[in-house]
Protein backbone atom coordinates (compact mmCIF):
# COMPACT_ATOMS: atom_id res chain seq x y z
CA UNK A 1 0.00 0.00 0.00
CA UNK A 2 2.43 2.36 1.26
CA UNK A 3 4.83 1.59 -2.30
CA UNK A 4 1.61 1.89 -3.92
CA UNK A 5 1.13 5.71 -2.97
CA UNK A 6 5.09 5.96 -3.29
CA UNK A 7 4.64 5.63 -7.11
CA UNK A 8 1.73 7.72 -7.16
CA UNK A 9 3.33 10.34 -5.46
CA UNK A 10 6.19 10.23 -8.09
CA UNK A 11 3.79 10.08 -11.13
CA UNK A 12 1.83 13.21 -9.89
CA UNK A 13 2.89 14.99 -7.44
CA UNK A 14 1.71 15.26 -3.70
CA UNK A 15 -0.08 18.16 -4.26
CA UNK A 16 -2.32 16.85 -6.77
CA UNK A 17 -2.81 13.71 -4.70
CA UNK A 18 -3.95 15.85 -1.93
CA UNK A 19 -6.02 17.96 -3.75
CA UNK A 20 -8.18 14.94 -5.49
CA UNK A 21 -7.95 13.09 -2.59
CA UNK A 22 -9.46 16.16 -0.31
CA UNK A 23 -12.15 16.77 -3.04
CA UNK A 24 -12.89 13.74 -3.42
CA UNK A 25 -13.21 12.94 0.50
CA UNK A 26 -15.62 15.95 0.83
CA UNK A 27 -17.97 14.52 -1.49
CA UNK A 28 -17.87 11.56 0.99
CA UNK A 29 -17.89 13.48 3.90
CA UNK A 30 -21.58 15.40 2.85
CA UNK A 31 -23.42 12.57 4.39
CA UNK A 32 -22.41 14.90 8.01
CA UNK A 33 -23.93 17.80 6.98
CA UNK A 34 -27.06 16.71 5.12
CA UNK A 35 -28.23 14.44 7.58
CA UNK A 36 -28.51 17.50 9.71
CA UNK A 37 -30.71 19.20 6.49
CA UNK A 38 -32.65 15.85 6.54
CA UNK A 39 -33.65 17.31 10.59
CA UNK A 40 -33.90 20.79 9.48
CA UNK A 41 -36.61 20.26 7.48
CA UNK A 42 -38.45 17.97 9.75
CA UNK A 43 -37.78 18.87 13.09
CA UNK A 44 -37.52 22.74 12.45
CA UNK A 45 -39.24 23.36 9.02
CA UNK A 46 -42.11 21.16 10.14
CA UNK A 47 -42.42 20.05 6.37
CA UNK A 48 -44.47 17.08 5.04
CA UNK A 49 -42.23 14.24 3.98
CA UNK A 50 -43.93 14.90 0.12
CA UNK A 51 -42.70 18.63 0.70
CA UNK A 52 -38.99 17.35 1.96
CA UNK A 53 -38.35 15.19 -0.62
CA UNK A 54 -39.62 18.11 -3.09
CA UNK A 55 -36.94 20.28 -1.73
CA UNK A 56 -34.51 17.93 -2.15
CA UNK A 57 -35.16 17.43 -5.64
CA UNK A 58 -34.67 20.87 -6.62
CA UNK A 59 -31.79 21.58 -4.40
CA UNK A 60 -29.47 18.44 -6.25
CA UNK A 61 -30.71 19.37 -9.75
CA UNK A 62 -27.50 21.19 -10.30
CA UNK A 63 -25.91 17.47 -10.93
CA UNK A 64 -27.94 16.98 -13.69
CA UNK A 65 -26.05 19.27 -15.58
CA UNK A 66 -22.88 18.50 -15.42
CA UNK A 67 -21.97 18.67 -19.10
CA UNK A 68 -22.62 22.33 -18.96
CA UNK A 69 -19.81 22.48 -16.42
CA UNK A 70 -17.03 20.73 -18.31
CA UNK A 71 -17.75 22.70 -21.89
CA UNK A 72 -17.35 25.91 -20.06
CA UNK A 73 -14.21 24.80 -18.28
CA UNK A 74 -12.95 23.16 -21.79
CA UNK A 75 -13.55 25.91 -24.13
CA UNK A 76 -14.09 29.42 -22.09
CA UNK A 77 -10.21 29.66 -20.40
CA UNK A 78 -9.78 31.90 -17.28
CA UNK A 79 -6.41 33.51 -17.35
CA UNK A 80 -5.26 31.08 -20.01
CA UNK A 81 -6.70 28.02 -17.55
CA UNK A 82 -8.99 25.89 -17.57
CA UNK A 83 -9.56 23.44 -14.40
CA UNK A 84 -8.27 25.55 -11.36
CA UNK A 85 -9.86 28.93 -11.76
CA UNK A 86 -13.02 26.84 -12.23
CA UNK A 87 -12.37 24.90 -9.12
CA UNK A 88 -11.65 27.73 -7.21
CA UNK A 89 -15.04 29.28 -8.40
CA UNK A 90 -16.87 25.70 -7.33
CA UNK A 91 -14.98 25.72 -3.85
CA UNK A 92 -16.60 29.33 -2.94
CA UNK A 93 -19.95 27.99 -4.03
CA UNK A 94 -20.02 25.35 -2.13
CA UNK A 95 -18.40 26.89 0.79
CA UNK A 96 -20.27 30.34 1.05
CA UNK A 97 -23.57 28.70 1.78
CA UNK A 98 -22.60 26.69 4.96
CA UNK A 99 -21.63 29.79 6.83
CA UNK A 100 -24.60 31.78 5.90
CA UNK A 101 -26.51 29.07 6.95
CA UNK A 102 -24.48 28.39 10.33
CA UNK A 103 -24.28 32.32 11.54
CA UNK A 104 -28.21 33.42 9.81
CA UNK A 105 -31.59 32.27 10.85
CA UNK A 106 -33.55 33.48 8.68
CA UNK A 107 -31.71 31.70 6.19
CA UNK A 108 -32.03 28.58 7.38
CA UNK A 109 -35.68 28.60 8.94
CA UNK A 110 -36.81 30.15 5.64
CA UNK A 111 -38.04 27.09 3.01
CA UNK A 112 -37.11 29.15 0.02
CA UNK A 113 -33.85 30.61 1.50
CA UNK A 114 -32.52 27.51 2.29
CA UNK A 115 -33.57 25.71 -0.61
CA UNK A 116 -32.00 28.44 -2.55
CA UNK A 117 -28.43 27.92 -0.76
CA UNK A 118 -28.46 24.14 -0.45
CA UNK A 119 -28.95 24.22 -4.70
CA UNK A 120 -26.17 26.80 -5.01
CA UNK A 121 -24.08 24.74 -2.39
CA UNK A 122 -24.87 21.38 -4.79
CA UNK A 123 -24.22 23.63 -7.83
CA UNK A 124 -20.21 24.53 -6.77
CA UNK A 125 -19.73 20.63 -5.47
CA UNK A 126 -21.31 19.23 -8.80
CA UNK A 127 -18.77 21.40 -10.76
CA UNK A 128 -15.97 20.49 -8.77
CA UNK A 129 -16.42 17.08 -9.76
CA UNK A 130 -17.01 17.50 -13.09
CA UNK A 131 -12.87 19.88 -13.23
CA UNK A 132 -11.36 17.11 -11.09
CA UNK A 133 -12.65 14.22 -13.07
CA UNK A 134 -11.21 16.29 -16.22
CA UNK A 135 -7.68 17.26 -14.13
CA UNK A 136 -7.56 13.43 -13.80
CA UNK A 137 -8.29 12.45 -17.52
CA UNK A 138 -5.65 14.97 -18.39
CA UNK A 139 -2.99 13.48 -15.66
CA UNK A 140 -2.84 10.02 -17.11
CA UNK A 141 -2.80 11.02 -20.64
CA UNK A 142 0.27 9.60 -22.66
CA UNK A 143 2.94 8.48 -20.89
CA UNK A 144 1.05 7.82 -17.67
CA UNK A 145 -1.44 5.89 -18.95
CA UNK A 146 -0.67 3.05 -16.70
CA UNK A 147 -1.92 4.77 -13.94
CA UNK A 148 -5.36 5.58 -15.11
CA UNK A 149 -6.98 2.27 -12.46
CA UNK A 150 -4.84 3.61 -9.44
CA UNK A 151 -5.41 7.05 -9.69
CA UNK A 152 -9.91 6.56 -9.53
CA UNK A 153 -8.89 3.33 -7.19
CA UNK A 154 -7.35 6.46 -4.81
CA UNK A 155 -10.15 8.72 -5.50
CA UNK A 156 -12.94 5.94 -4.56
CA UNK A 157 -11.35 5.03 -1.76
CA UNK A 158 -10.97 8.81 -0.86
CA UNK A 159 -14.95 9.19 -1.12
CA UNK A 160 -15.86 5.88 0.22
CA UNK A 161 -13.32 7.04 3.36
CA UNK A 162 -15.15 10.69 3.30
CA UNK A 163 -18.78 8.77 3.33
CA UNK A 164 -18.03 6.10 6.57
CA UNK A 165 -16.52 8.96 8.37
CA UNK A 166 -19.70 11.76 7.47
CA UNK A 167 -22.09 9.02 8.40
CA UNK A 168 -20.36 8.35 11.90
CA UNK A 169 -20.19 11.73 12.88
CA UNK A 170 -22.51 12.71 11.55
CA UNK A 171 -25.16 11.07 14.48
CA UNK A 172 -22.98 11.71 16.94
CA UNK A 173 -22.43 15.54 15.88
CA UNK A 174 -26.58 15.50 15.65
CA UNK A 175 -27.08 14.14 19.01
CA UNK A 176 -24.09 16.98 21.09
CA UNK A 177 -24.22 19.85 18.56
CA UNK A 178 -27.12 22.20 17.12
CA UNK A 179 -27.97 21.73 13.73
CA UNK A 180 -26.35 25.36 12.87
CA UNK A 181 -22.68 24.25 14.51
CA UNK A 182 -23.19 21.04 11.96
CA UNK A 183 -23.13 23.75 9.54
CA UNK A 184 -20.29 25.82 10.76
CA UNK A 185 -18.33 22.48 10.93
CA UNK A 186 -18.71 21.40 7.81
CA UNK A 187 -17.57 24.87 6.06
CA UNK A 188 -14.07 23.95 7.43
CA UNK A 189 -13.30 21.11 4.71
CA UNK A 190 -14.24 23.77 1.76
CA UNK A 191 -11.74 26.64 3.66
CA UNK A 192 -9.06 23.88 2.99
CA UNK A 193 -9.89 22.58 -0.42
CA UNK A 194 -10.03 26.35 -1.39
CA UNK A 195 -6.22 27.12 0.43
CA UNK A 196 -5.44 23.85 -1.54
CA UNK A 197 -6.52 24.62 -4.87
CA UNK A 198 -3.42 27.09 -4.67
CA UNK A 199 -1.14 24.00 -4.56
CA UNK A 200 -1.37 23.08 -7.43
CA UNK A 201 0.58 24.34 -10.76
CA UNK A 202 -1.74 24.29 -14.21
CA UNK A 203 -0.02 25.96 -17.79
CA UNK A 204 -1.51 28.22 -19.64
CA UNK A 205 -3.24 27.36 -22.29
CA UNK A 206 -3.04 31.28 -24.11
CA UNK A 207 0.32 30.52 -26.24
CA UNK A 208 -1.24 26.60 -27.77
CA UNK A 209 -4.64 27.78 -28.18
CA UNK A 210 -4.54 31.47 -28.78
CA UNK A 211 -1.31 31.68 -30.25
CA UNK A 212 -1.87 34.87 -32.54
CA UNK A 213 -3.37 37.09 -29.85
CA UNK A 214 -0.03 35.84 -27.32
CA UNK A 215 1.50 37.79 -30.39
CA UNK A 216 -0.61 40.55 -29.90
CA UNK A 217 0.40 41.53 -26.63
CA UNK A 218 4.07 41.13 -27.41
CA UNK A 219 3.35 43.52 -30.34
CA UNK A 220 2.13 45.69 -28.29
CA UNK A 221 4.54 46.04 -26.01
CA UNK A 222 7.19 46.38 -28.22
CA UNK A 223 5.52 49.18 -30.15
CA UNK A 224 4.46 50.49 -26.26
CA UNK A 225 8.71 50.52 -25.93
CA UNK A 226 9.66 52.44 -29.09
CA UNK A 227 7.23 54.75 -28.58
CA UNK A 228 8.63 55.78 -24.93
CA UNK A 229 12.08 55.84 -26.60
CA UNK A 230 10.87 58.01 -29.40
CA UNK A 231 9.67 60.50 -26.61
CA UNK A 232 12.86 60.58 -24.91
CA UNK A 233 14.91 61.06 -27.92
CA UNK A 234 12.59 64.09 -28.59
CA UNK A 235 12.80 65.67 -25.33
CA UNK A 236 16.52 65.48 -25.28
CA UNK A 237 16.79 67.92 -28.30
CA UNK A 238 15.74 71.03 -26.74
CA UNK A 239 17.14 73.48 -29.12
CA UNK A 240 17.67 71.28 -32.26
CA UNK A 241 14.08 70.15 -32.40
CA UNK A 242 11.53 72.74 -33.59
CA UNK A 243 7.93 72.92 -32.49
CA UNK A 244 6.27 71.85 -35.91
CA UNK A 245 8.54 68.91 -35.33
CA UNK A 246 7.03 67.89 -32.12
CA UNK A 247 3.84 68.25 -33.07
CA UNK A 248 4.02 65.94 -35.99
CA UNK A 249 5.54 63.43 -33.58
CA UNK A 250 3.10 63.68 -31.14
CA UNK A 251 0.51 63.08 -34.08
CA UNK A 252 2.48 60.41 -35.12
CA UNK A 253 2.30 58.65 -31.91
CA UNK A 254 -1.26 59.39 -31.16
CA UNK A 255 -2.11 57.22 -34.32
CA UNK A 256 0.01 54.47 -33.24
CA UNK A 257 -1.66 54.37 -30.13
CA UNK A 258 -5.32 54.25 -31.71
CA UNK A 259 -3.68 52.02 -34.11
CA UNK A 260 -3.08 49.17 -31.44
CA UNK A 261 -6.33 50.25 -29.35
CA UNK A 262 -7.87 48.88 -32.43
CA UNK A 263 -6.29 45.88 -33.04
CA UNK A 264 -6.84 45.38 -29.55
CA UNK A 265 -10.34 45.21 -29.51
CA UNK A 266 -10.44 43.17 -32.68
CA UNK A 267 -8.29 40.59 -31.28
CA UNK A 268 -10.94 40.53 -27.95
CA UNK A 269 -13.62 40.25 -30.34
CA UNK A 270 -11.73 37.64 -32.46
CA UNK A 271 -11.09 35.31 -29.33
CA UNK A 272 -14.79 36.23 -27.99
CA UNK A 273 -15.90 34.86 -31.55
CA UNK A 274 -13.26 31.44 -30.69
CA UNK A 275 -14.41 31.07 -27.51
CA UNK A 276 -18.06 30.64 -29.25
CA UNK A 277 -17.01 28.47 -31.76
CA UNK A 278 -15.42 26.16 -29.65
CA UNK A 279 -18.71 25.95 -27.44
CA UNK A 280 -20.61 25.76 -30.41
CA UNK A 281 -18.54 22.97 -32.14
CA UNK A 282 -18.61 21.01 -28.53
CA UNK A 283 -22.69 21.24 -28.09
CA UNK A 284 -22.82 19.94 -31.59
CA UNK A 285 -20.47 17.12 -31.33
CA UNK A 286 -21.66 16.16 -28.11
CA UNK A 287 -25.35 16.33 -29.42
CA UNK A 288 -24.42 14.12 -32.31
CA UNK A 289 -22.58 11.50 -30.66
CA UNK A 290 -25.17 11.27 -28.01
CA UNK A 291 -27.61 11.08 -31.10
CA UNK A 292 -26.33 7.38 -32.26
CA UNK A 293 -28.35 4.76 -31.18
CA UNK A 294 -25.55 2.58 -29.84
CA UNK A 295 -25.23 5.37 -27.01
CA UNK A 296 -29.12 6.82 -26.84
CA UNK A 297 -30.61 3.09 -26.37
CA UNK A 298 -28.31 2.16 -23.20
CA UNK A 299 -29.13 5.58 -21.68
CA UNK A 300 -32.49 5.81 -22.47
CA UNK A 301 -32.94 2.33 -20.38
CA UNK A 302 -30.47 3.77 -16.98
CA UNK A 303 -32.98 6.74 -17.37
CA UNK A 304 -36.05 5.01 -17.50
CA UNK A 305 -34.83 2.51 -14.58
CA UNK A 306 -34.43 5.64 -12.05
CA UNK A 307 -38.03 7.61 -13.39
CA UNK A 308 -40.15 4.77 -13.24
CA UNK A 309 -39.54 4.12 -10.15
CA UNK A 310 -40.60 6.39 -7.32
CA UNK A 311 -38.43 7.34 -4.86
CA UNK A 312 -39.73 7.12 -1.23
CA UNK A 313 -36.33 7.29 0.83
CA UNK A 314 -37.34 10.75 2.71
CA UNK A 315 -40.53 9.16 3.88
CA UNK A 316 -38.86 6.07 5.02
CA UNK A 317 -36.40 8.50 6.72
CA UNK A 318 -39.01 10.50 8.57
CA UNK A 319 -41.18 6.95 9.20
CA UNK A 320 -37.92 5.56 10.91
CA UNK A 321 -37.25 8.45 13.25
CA UNK A 322 -40.99 9.38 13.99
CA UNK A 323 -43.20 6.23 14.56
CA UNK A 324 -39.81 3.93 15.09
CA UNK A 325 -38.31 6.24 17.32
CA UNK A 326 -34.71 5.46 16.25
CA UNK A 327 -32.01 8.16 16.78
CA UNK A 328 -29.99 9.94 14.76
CA UNK A 329 -26.65 7.79 15.92
CA UNK A 330 -28.12 4.98 14.55
CA UNK A 331 -29.18 6.42 11.30
CA UNK A 332 -25.54 7.06 10.70
CA UNK A 333 -23.93 3.34 11.52
CA UNK A 334 -26.95 2.15 9.17
CA UNK A 335 -24.83 4.83 6.69
CA UNK A 336 -21.90 3.28 7.58
CA UNK A 337 -23.22 -0.12 6.98
CA UNK A 338 -24.69 1.06 3.28
CA UNK A 339 -21.28 2.49 2.52
CA UNK A 340 -19.75 -1.42 3.19
CA UNK A 341 -22.31 -2.97 1.37
CA UNK A 342 -21.43 -0.59 -1.57
CA UNK A 343 -17.93 -1.25 -1.14
CA UNK A 344 -18.74 -5.22 -1.41
CA UNK A 345 -21.05 -4.94 -4.38
CA UNK A 346 -17.85 -3.31 -6.05
CA UNK A 347 -15.79 -6.11 -5.16
CA UNK A 348 -17.99 -8.87 -5.79
CA UNK A 349 -18.55 -7.41 -9.47
CA UNK A 350 -15.30 -7.00 -10.75
CA UNK A 351 -14.27 -10.57 -8.68
CA UNK A 352 -17.52 -12.54 -10.28
CA UNK A 353 -19.84 -10.66 -13.00
CA UNK A 354 -17.88 -8.69 -15.21
CA UNK A 355 -17.71 -10.90 -17.26
CA UNK A 356 -21.66 -11.75 -17.32
CA UNK A 357 -23.81 -10.20 -19.33
CA UNK A 358 -25.34 -7.06 -18.82
CA UNK A 359 -28.61 -7.87 -19.10
CA UNK A 360 -28.60 -10.88 -17.31
CA UNK A 361 -26.89 -8.80 -14.02
CA UNK A 362 -29.55 -5.87 -14.80
CA UNK A 363 -32.21 -7.67 -14.67
CA UNK A 364 -31.32 -10.14 -11.14
CA UNK A 365 -30.26 -6.12 -9.76
CA UNK A 366 -33.99 -4.93 -10.34
CA UNK A 367 -35.13 -8.73 -9.32
CA UNK A 368 -32.91 -8.09 -5.96
CA UNK A 369 -33.96 -4.77 -5.28
CA UNK A 370 -37.68 -5.86 -5.80
CA UNK A 371 -36.79 -8.30 -2.90
CA UNK A 372 -35.21 -6.06 -0.54
CA UNK A 373 -37.91 -3.47 -0.92
CA UNK A 374 -40.02 -6.27 0.24
CA UNK A 375 -38.22 -6.27 3.65
CA UNK A 376 -39.77 -2.46 3.59
CA UNK A 377 -43.69 -4.03 3.52
CA UNK A 378 -42.31 -5.99 6.55
CA UNK A 379 -41.18 -2.95 8.31
CA UNK A 380 -43.90 -1.53 8.02
CA UNK A 381 -46.40 -3.91 8.31
CA UNK A 382 -44.89 -4.93 11.79
CA UNK A 383 -44.70 -8.57 10.39
CA UNK A 384 -40.59 -8.70 11.43
CA UNK A 385 -42.11 -8.11 15.49
CA UNK A 386 -43.89 -11.48 15.47
CA UNK A 387 -41.17 -13.25 14.24
CA UNK A 388 -39.13 -11.32 16.70
CA UNK A 389 -36.63 -9.14 14.45
CA UNK A 390 -36.13 -5.83 16.10
CA UNK A 391 -36.73 -2.80 13.70
CA UNK A 392 -32.93 -1.54 13.82
CA UNK A 393 -31.94 -5.34 12.72
CA UNK A 394 -34.58 -4.62 9.87
CA UNK A 395 -32.88 -1.47 8.77
CA UNK A 396 -29.42 -2.59 8.58
CA UNK A 397 -29.53 -5.29 7.00
CA UNK A 398 -31.69 -3.02 4.48
CA UNK A 399 -29.88 -0.60 4.14
CA UNK A 400 -26.64 -2.78 3.38
CA UNK A 401 -28.24 -5.18 1.18
CA UNK A 402 -29.98 -2.31 -0.84
CA UNK A 403 -26.70 -0.35 -1.55
CA UNK A 404 -24.89 -3.53 -2.37
CA UNK A 405 -27.19 -4.46 -5.27
CA UNK A 406 -27.67 -1.03 -6.24
CA UNK A 407 -23.83 -1.32 -7.20
CA UNK A 408 -24.78 -4.16 -9.19
CA UNK A 409 -26.76 -2.15 -11.31
CA UNK A 410 -24.31 1.04 -11.39
CA UNK A 411 -21.33 -1.05 -12.42
CA UNK A 412 -22.58 -1.52 -15.20
CA UNK A 413 -23.47 1.74 -15.94
CA UNK A 414 -19.99 2.88 -15.17
CA UNK A 415 -18.57 0.30 -17.89
CA UNK A 416 -21.11 1.13 -21.02
CA UNK A 417 -21.03 4.44 -20.45
CA UNK A 418 -16.93 4.48 -20.68
CA UNK A 419 -17.18 1.82 -23.53
CA UNK A 420 -19.46 4.40 -25.60
CA UNK A 421 -17.71 7.22 -25.35
CA UNK A 422 -15.74 8.51 -28.64
CA UNK A 423 -12.61 9.64 -28.66
CA UNK A 424 -11.98 13.31 -28.09
CA UNK A 425 -14.90 14.15 -26.01
CA UNK A 426 -15.06 11.33 -23.58
CA UNK A 427 -14.62 13.40 -20.74
CA UNK A 428 -17.97 15.98 -21.82
CA UNK A 429 -19.64 12.60 -22.72
CA UNK A 430 -18.84 10.94 -19.63
CA UNK A 431 -20.72 13.69 -17.43
CA UNK A 432 -23.55 13.82 -19.51
CA UNK A 433 -24.29 10.13 -18.88
CA UNK A 434 -23.76 10.53 -15.25
CA UNK A 435 -26.15 14.13 -15.46
CA UNK A 436 -28.54 11.25 -16.99
CA UNK A 437 -28.44 9.13 -14.78
CA UNK A 438 -28.50 11.48 -11.65
CA UNK A 439 -31.84 13.37 -13.52
CA UNK A 440 -33.58 10.18 -13.95
CA UNK A 441 -32.75 9.85 -9.49
CA UNK A 442 -33.89 13.42 -9.01
CA UNK A 443 -37.06 12.86 -11.34
CA UNK A 444 -37.48 9.53 -9.65
CA UNK A 445 -37.62 11.42 -6.19
CA UNK A 446 -40.35 14.22 -7.70
CA UNK A 447 -42.57 11.03 -8.95
CA UNK A 448 -42.11 9.58 -5.16
CA UNK A 449 -42.85 13.30 -3.51
CA UNK A 450 -45.86 12.85 -6.08
CA UNK A 451 -47.11 9.59 -4.86
CA UNK A 452 -46.27 10.78 -0.94
CA UNK A 453 -48.62 13.63 -1.58
CA UNK A 454 -51.45 11.42 -3.43
CA UNK A 455 -51.62 8.74 -0.55
CA UNK A 456 -51.95 11.83 2.35
CA UNK A 457 -48.37 10.30 3.70
CA UNK A 458 -47.27 13.41 6.09
CA UNK A 459 -45.56 13.58 9.47
CA UNK A 460 -47.40 11.29 12.18
CA UNK A 461 -50.00 9.51 9.48
CA UNK A 462 -48.05 6.86 7.87
CA UNK A 463 -51.36 4.88 6.89
CA UNK A 464 -51.28 4.67 3.29
CA UNK A 465 -46.91 4.22 3.10
CA UNK A 466 -47.63 0.41 2.72
CA UNK A 467 -49.71 1.16 -0.03
CA UNK A 468 -46.86 3.35 -1.03
CA UNK A 469 -44.26 0.79 -1.09
CA UNK A 470 -46.20 -1.81 -2.90
CA UNK A 471 -46.83 0.93 -6.07
CA UNK A 472 -42.95 1.02 -5.89
CA UNK A 473 -41.89 -3.22 -5.60
CA UNK A 474 -44.48 -3.20 -8.73
CA UNK A 475 -42.50 -0.24 -9.89
CA UNK A 476 -39.23 -1.38 -10.16
CA UNK A 477 -40.08 -4.60 -12.84
CA UNK A 478 -41.18 -2.14 -15.52
CA UNK A 479 -37.79 -1.72 -16.23
CA UNK A 480 -36.88 -4.87 -17.40
CA UNK A 481 -39.26 -4.81 -19.79
CA UNK A 482 -36.85 -2.57 -21.41
CA UNK A 483 -33.93 -4.61 -21.44
CA UNK A 484 -33.64 -4.93 -25.04
CA UNK A 485 -32.18 -1.04 -25.06
CA UNK A 486 -28.56 -2.88 -23.47
CA UNK A 487 -26.59 -3.91 -26.51
CA UNK A 488 -27.49 -7.87 -26.24
CA UNK A 489 -24.41 -9.41 -26.25
CA UNK A 490 -22.36 -6.47 -23.97
CA UNK A 491 -20.51 -7.76 -20.98
CA UNK A 492 -18.40 -5.92 -18.33
CA UNK A 493 -15.62 -6.19 -20.36
CA UNK A 494 -16.59 -5.66 -24.04
CA UNK A 495 -19.48 -3.73 -25.03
Amino acid sequence: MIEWLKRLRAAFGASFLWLVCLIYFTQGFRSFVWTAVSYQLKDTLKLSPSSSQFLFSIAFFPWSIKPLYGILSDCIPIKGRKRVPYLVIATVLSLVPWPILGLNATSRSSMWLLTTFLTVQNLGSAMADVVVDAMIAEAVRHERVSFAGDLQSISWLAMAFGGICGSLTGGFALTNFHIHTIFLLFSVLPSIQLLSCGLVEENSVDSKAFPEFSELKSSDAVNGNSSSLDEDSFSEKKSNTSITRRKKSNKGSKKKTVSSKVQVTRKADSLASQWFQSLKAATFSLCRAFKQPIILRPMAWFFLAHVSIPNLSTVMFYYQTEFLNLEASFLGTARVVGWLGLMLGTFVYNKYLKRMKLRRILMWSQVGLAFLTLLDIVLVSRVNLTFGISDRIMVLCGSALSDAVNQFKFMPFLILSGQLCPPGIEGTLFALFMSINNLGSTLGSFVGAGLASLLSISSGSFDNLLLGIVVQVLCIFIPIAFLFLIPKEATGISA
